[in-house]
C-alpha cells in the first residue's frame, strides 16, 4: 500500500518546484531543437518530420516544409514517409522471429530453404551472412544502367531474384563486409517460402499489428496510402518530383513507409520482449563486422565535450526522394528519428546535433551553403560583384561551400546559354578547390564551347596530371589534337599495399574498409560498393570512380593509424580500427 507522506508548506513548495525541473529542462530543449531545425530549414537543408525521445518519453515531434509541394500540404508528425534502408531491420525481426520459431536458422543455409538457388553459392551462403552483408552477392543497386533499365518495372520476387542469383559472389561468404541490398531482398524471398505468405502479410501479422503500427506498411503501388509524402530532389534553386521507382524493387530492402510516431513505438518495443526474447534481440544487436549487426550498425560516438562514447544503434535510409535515420543511444533511452522528402538532408550531422542538445553540449550551428547565394548574385549582379561577394562568403564560418554544388551551378548556367557567367562560377570553384581536378575537366567542357581551345587544353592537361585516369579528359584532349600520355601510377610493393589493409572508422556508423588483392588496393564505404584505389606515391592513393583521394598515415612507429579521405573539399580523417 502507498504510504501517505505530509510535507510542511515550504517543503511541498520546493518539491513542486523539484518536479517542475525537468519538464522546464524539456521544453527548453525542446525549444533548442526546434530553433536548430528551424536554421535547416531556412538553409533549404531540411524538408520533413521530427521526433525527438529523451529517457523513453518524447520530447518533441514537429514537421516542417511541404509534404506535397504542389498542393502545398505541410509535413507533419504523422506524415508517412518511404523508408528506403530503415526497412532492413523490420526485415531482421522478422527473420529473428522465425529463427526463434524453428522456421529458419541463422546457420541454415539458402539452399536448406530454397532447393532451387544455385547450389554453388546458394551452399555457402547462411542467414547470419545475409543479415550481416557478408553473403558475398553482388549488390543490385550497382549494377551498371540499374536505375535507367529495371528499377522502373514491376517484378514478382521470384523473379526479380534469378537477375542475381546466378552471378558470381565478389568474395567468400563471412570474410568481408559488402553491403548488399541483394542480400535483404533474397531474405524476403525465404520469409516468404517458410511461411507460404506474402512479406507484407508477415510483416503486418507479426511486427505491425501486435505493436499497432498503423502508420507503417509496405508501399505498394495499388493501395491508396493516406497523408503519403511525395519525393522531391533538388534541382538549382528550386525542386523536382524524384524520378519513379517501382516498390517491388526494394522489397525487403527498402519498400516501407512510416511515420517518426510509429518509429517511436517501434524504437519503445525494442526495450520489450514482445516481438522477441532478450537473448534474440542480443544477438541481433550485436555487430559482425564494419559495426553491422542484424539490420542496425552499432558504434560508440562522442557527444560534444563529453568525455566517454555513447554506444549509437542506428541505421539510415536513402530512396528516390527520400532520406532517413533511427538513431538510438539505448543506455538513456535517447532517439531521434529524422524523415526527409527532398532527396539529400545532412541528416547525420542534424543528428548529431540534436544529441548535443540531449546532452547539453555546444550545438555546431548549420553552415549556410554558399551556392544559392552565387547563384543569385551571378545571375543579377557584374561577374566582378559576384567574386568579391563570393570571397567574402568562402572566408566566412557561417557558409558552407560544396564543390559538387557550384560544379553544378555552373552546369546549370551553361545550360542556359549564360557561358560568361559558367565560367566565372567554374573558375570560383578551381580556385576554392585548386587540388580537384574535376573543377578543371568541367572548366574545360565550358572553354570549349566558349571556343577557346587554348584554355580548354590547359584545363584538360591539368585534371589529369591531377587525376592521370580521367577518361574525359584523355578523350577530349584527343579531340583537340593534343598528344596524351598513358598514365602511369607509381609501384607500391606488396608489403605495404598489405600494411594499409583494415577498417578505418570515419563516423560512429560509417567506415572504409581496405582490402588488397594480389598488386591492388580497394576501399570500400559502408552502405557503398567496392572501389579500387590508385597509388601516386607510397601513401597517397586516388579514386577514378568520384573526384576523391586517400592518405595513408603512419605514427612514429611505423604503424598505419588513420586514414585520410579528401573529398569535395574537405578532409576526413578515420581512426583505424580493425
Amino acid at each position: 500500500m502507498k504510504k501517505t507522506i505530509t510535507y510542511p508548506p515550504f517543503a511541498l513548495t520546493a518539491l513542486l518546484i523539484w518536479l517542475t525541473l525537468p519538464v522546464s529542462f524539456a521544453q527548453n530543449k525542446a525549444a533548442k531543437i526546434d530553433a536548430l531545425i528551424q536554421q535547416y530549414v531556412a538553409n533549404k537543408q531540411f524538408n520533413g518530420s521530427v521526433l525527438v525521445a529523451e529517457k523513453g518519453q518524447v520530447i518533441f515531434k514537429k514537421g516542417y516544409g511541404m509534404a506535397n509541394m504542389e498542393w502545398l500540404i505541410h509535413n507533419t508528425p504523422d506524415t508517412r514517409f518511404r523508408l528506403g534502408s530503415i526497412t532492413k531491420q523490420f526485415t531482421a525481426m522478422l527473420v529473428m522471429q522465425l529463427v526463434e520459431k524453428g522456421t529458419l536458422k541463422l546457420a541454415g543455409h539458402v539452399t536448406d530453404y530454397l532447393p532451387d538457388y544455385p547450389k554453388a553459392t546458394g551452399d555457402k551462403i547462411t542467414i547470419h551472412h545475409l543479415l550481416t552483408h557478408t553473403s558475398g552477392i553482388p549488390n543490385y543497386t550497382s549494377f551498371p544502367g540499374f536505375f535507367q533499365t529495371k528499377s522502373r518495372d514491376p517484378y514478382k520476387p521470384d523473379a526479380f531474384l534469378k537477375t542475381f542469383a546466378d552471378m558470381p559472389l565478389d568474395f567468400e561468404p563471412g570474410s568481408k563486409f559488402s553491403y548488399s541490398n541483394s542480400g535483404y531482398f533474397l531474405l524476403g524471398v525465404l520469409i516468404e517460402k517458410v511461411t507460404g505468405k506474402s512479406y507484407a502479410d508477415v510483416l503486418n501479422e507479426n511486427i505491425l499489428a501486435p505493436l499497432q503500427l498503423k502508420d507503417t506498411g509496405y508501399d505498394l503501388s495499388g493501395p491508396l496510402v493516406s497523408r503519403r509524402a511525395a519525393g522531391y530532389e533538388k534541382q538549382g534553386a528550386g525542386y523536382v518530383n524524384a524520378p519513379y521507382l517501382d516498390m517491388s524493387i526494394p522489397y525487403a530492402a527498402g519498400s516501407l513507409y512510416s511515420t517518426v510516431e510509429d518509429l517511436y513505438k517501434w524504437d519503445q518495443a525494442l526495450y520489450t520482449d514482445k516481438l522477441v526474447s532478450a537473448s534474440g534481440k542480443a544477438t541481433m544487436l550485436t555487430p559482425f563486422l564494419n559495426h553491422y549487426a542484424y539490420g542496425w550498425g552499432v558504434g560508440k560516438t562522442k557527444v560534444g565535450n563529453q568525455k566517454d562514447s555513447l554506444q549509437l544503434i542506428e541505421h539510415s535510409g536513402g530512396i528516390n526522394g527520400f532520406n532517413t535515420i533511427i538513431s538510438r543511444v539505448p543506455m538513456d533511452k535517447q532517439l531521434v528519428v529524422l524523415l526527409n522528402n527532398t532527396g539529400s538532408a545532412p541528416l547525420d550531422a542534424m543528428k548529431q546535433n540534436i544529441l548535443r542538445i540531449l546532452y547539453d553540449q555546444p550545438v555546431e550551428a548549420p553552415k549556410k551553403p554558399i551556392t544559392d547565394l552565387v547563384r543569385q548574385s551571378v545571375r543579377t549582379e557584374p561577374v566582378a560583384k559576384t567574386r568579391e561577394r563570393f570571397n567574402a562568403w568562402k572566408a566566412d564560418k557561417a557558409y558552407n561551400m560544396n564543390e559538387g554544388e557550384i560544379n553544378a551551378l555552373g552546369y546549370e548556367l551553361m545550360s542556359d546559354g549564360k557561358l560568361p557567367e559558367a565560367l566565372a562560377v567554374f573558375t570560383l570553384n578551381a580556385e576554392a578547390f585548386p587540388n580537384s581536378y574535376n573543377v578543371y575537366d568541367s572548366r574545360g567542357e565550358a572553354y570549349m564551347k566558349a571556343g577557346d581551345k587554348t584554355a580548354a587544353i590547359r584545363d584538360y592537361k591539368k585534371s589529369l596530371e591531377l587525376n592521370p585516369r580521367n577518361t574525359n579528359g584523355t578523350t577530349m584532349l584527343k579531340q583537340l589534337g593534343e598528344p596524351v600520355e598513358t598514365p602511369v601510377d607509381a609501384v607500391v610493393d606488396a608489403a605495404t599495399l598489405q600494411s594499409y589493409v583494415g577498417t578505418y572508422q570515419l563516423a560512429p556508423t560509417f567506415s572504409i574498409t581496405i582490402t588488397r588483392q594480389d598488386n591492388k588496393l580497394f576501399g570500400q564505404a559502408t552502405g557503398q560498393p567496392p572501389f579500387e584505389l590508385f597509388p601516386t606515391s607510397n601513401t597517397k592513393f586516388y579514386l577514378n570512380v568520384v573526384d576523391a583521394q586517400v592518405t595513408f598515415v603512419k605514427n612514429d612507429k611505423g604503424d598505419v593509424t588513420q586514414l585520410i579521405l579528401h573529398q569535395n573539399g574537405q578532409d576526413m580523417p578515420g581512426k583505424r580500427v580493425q
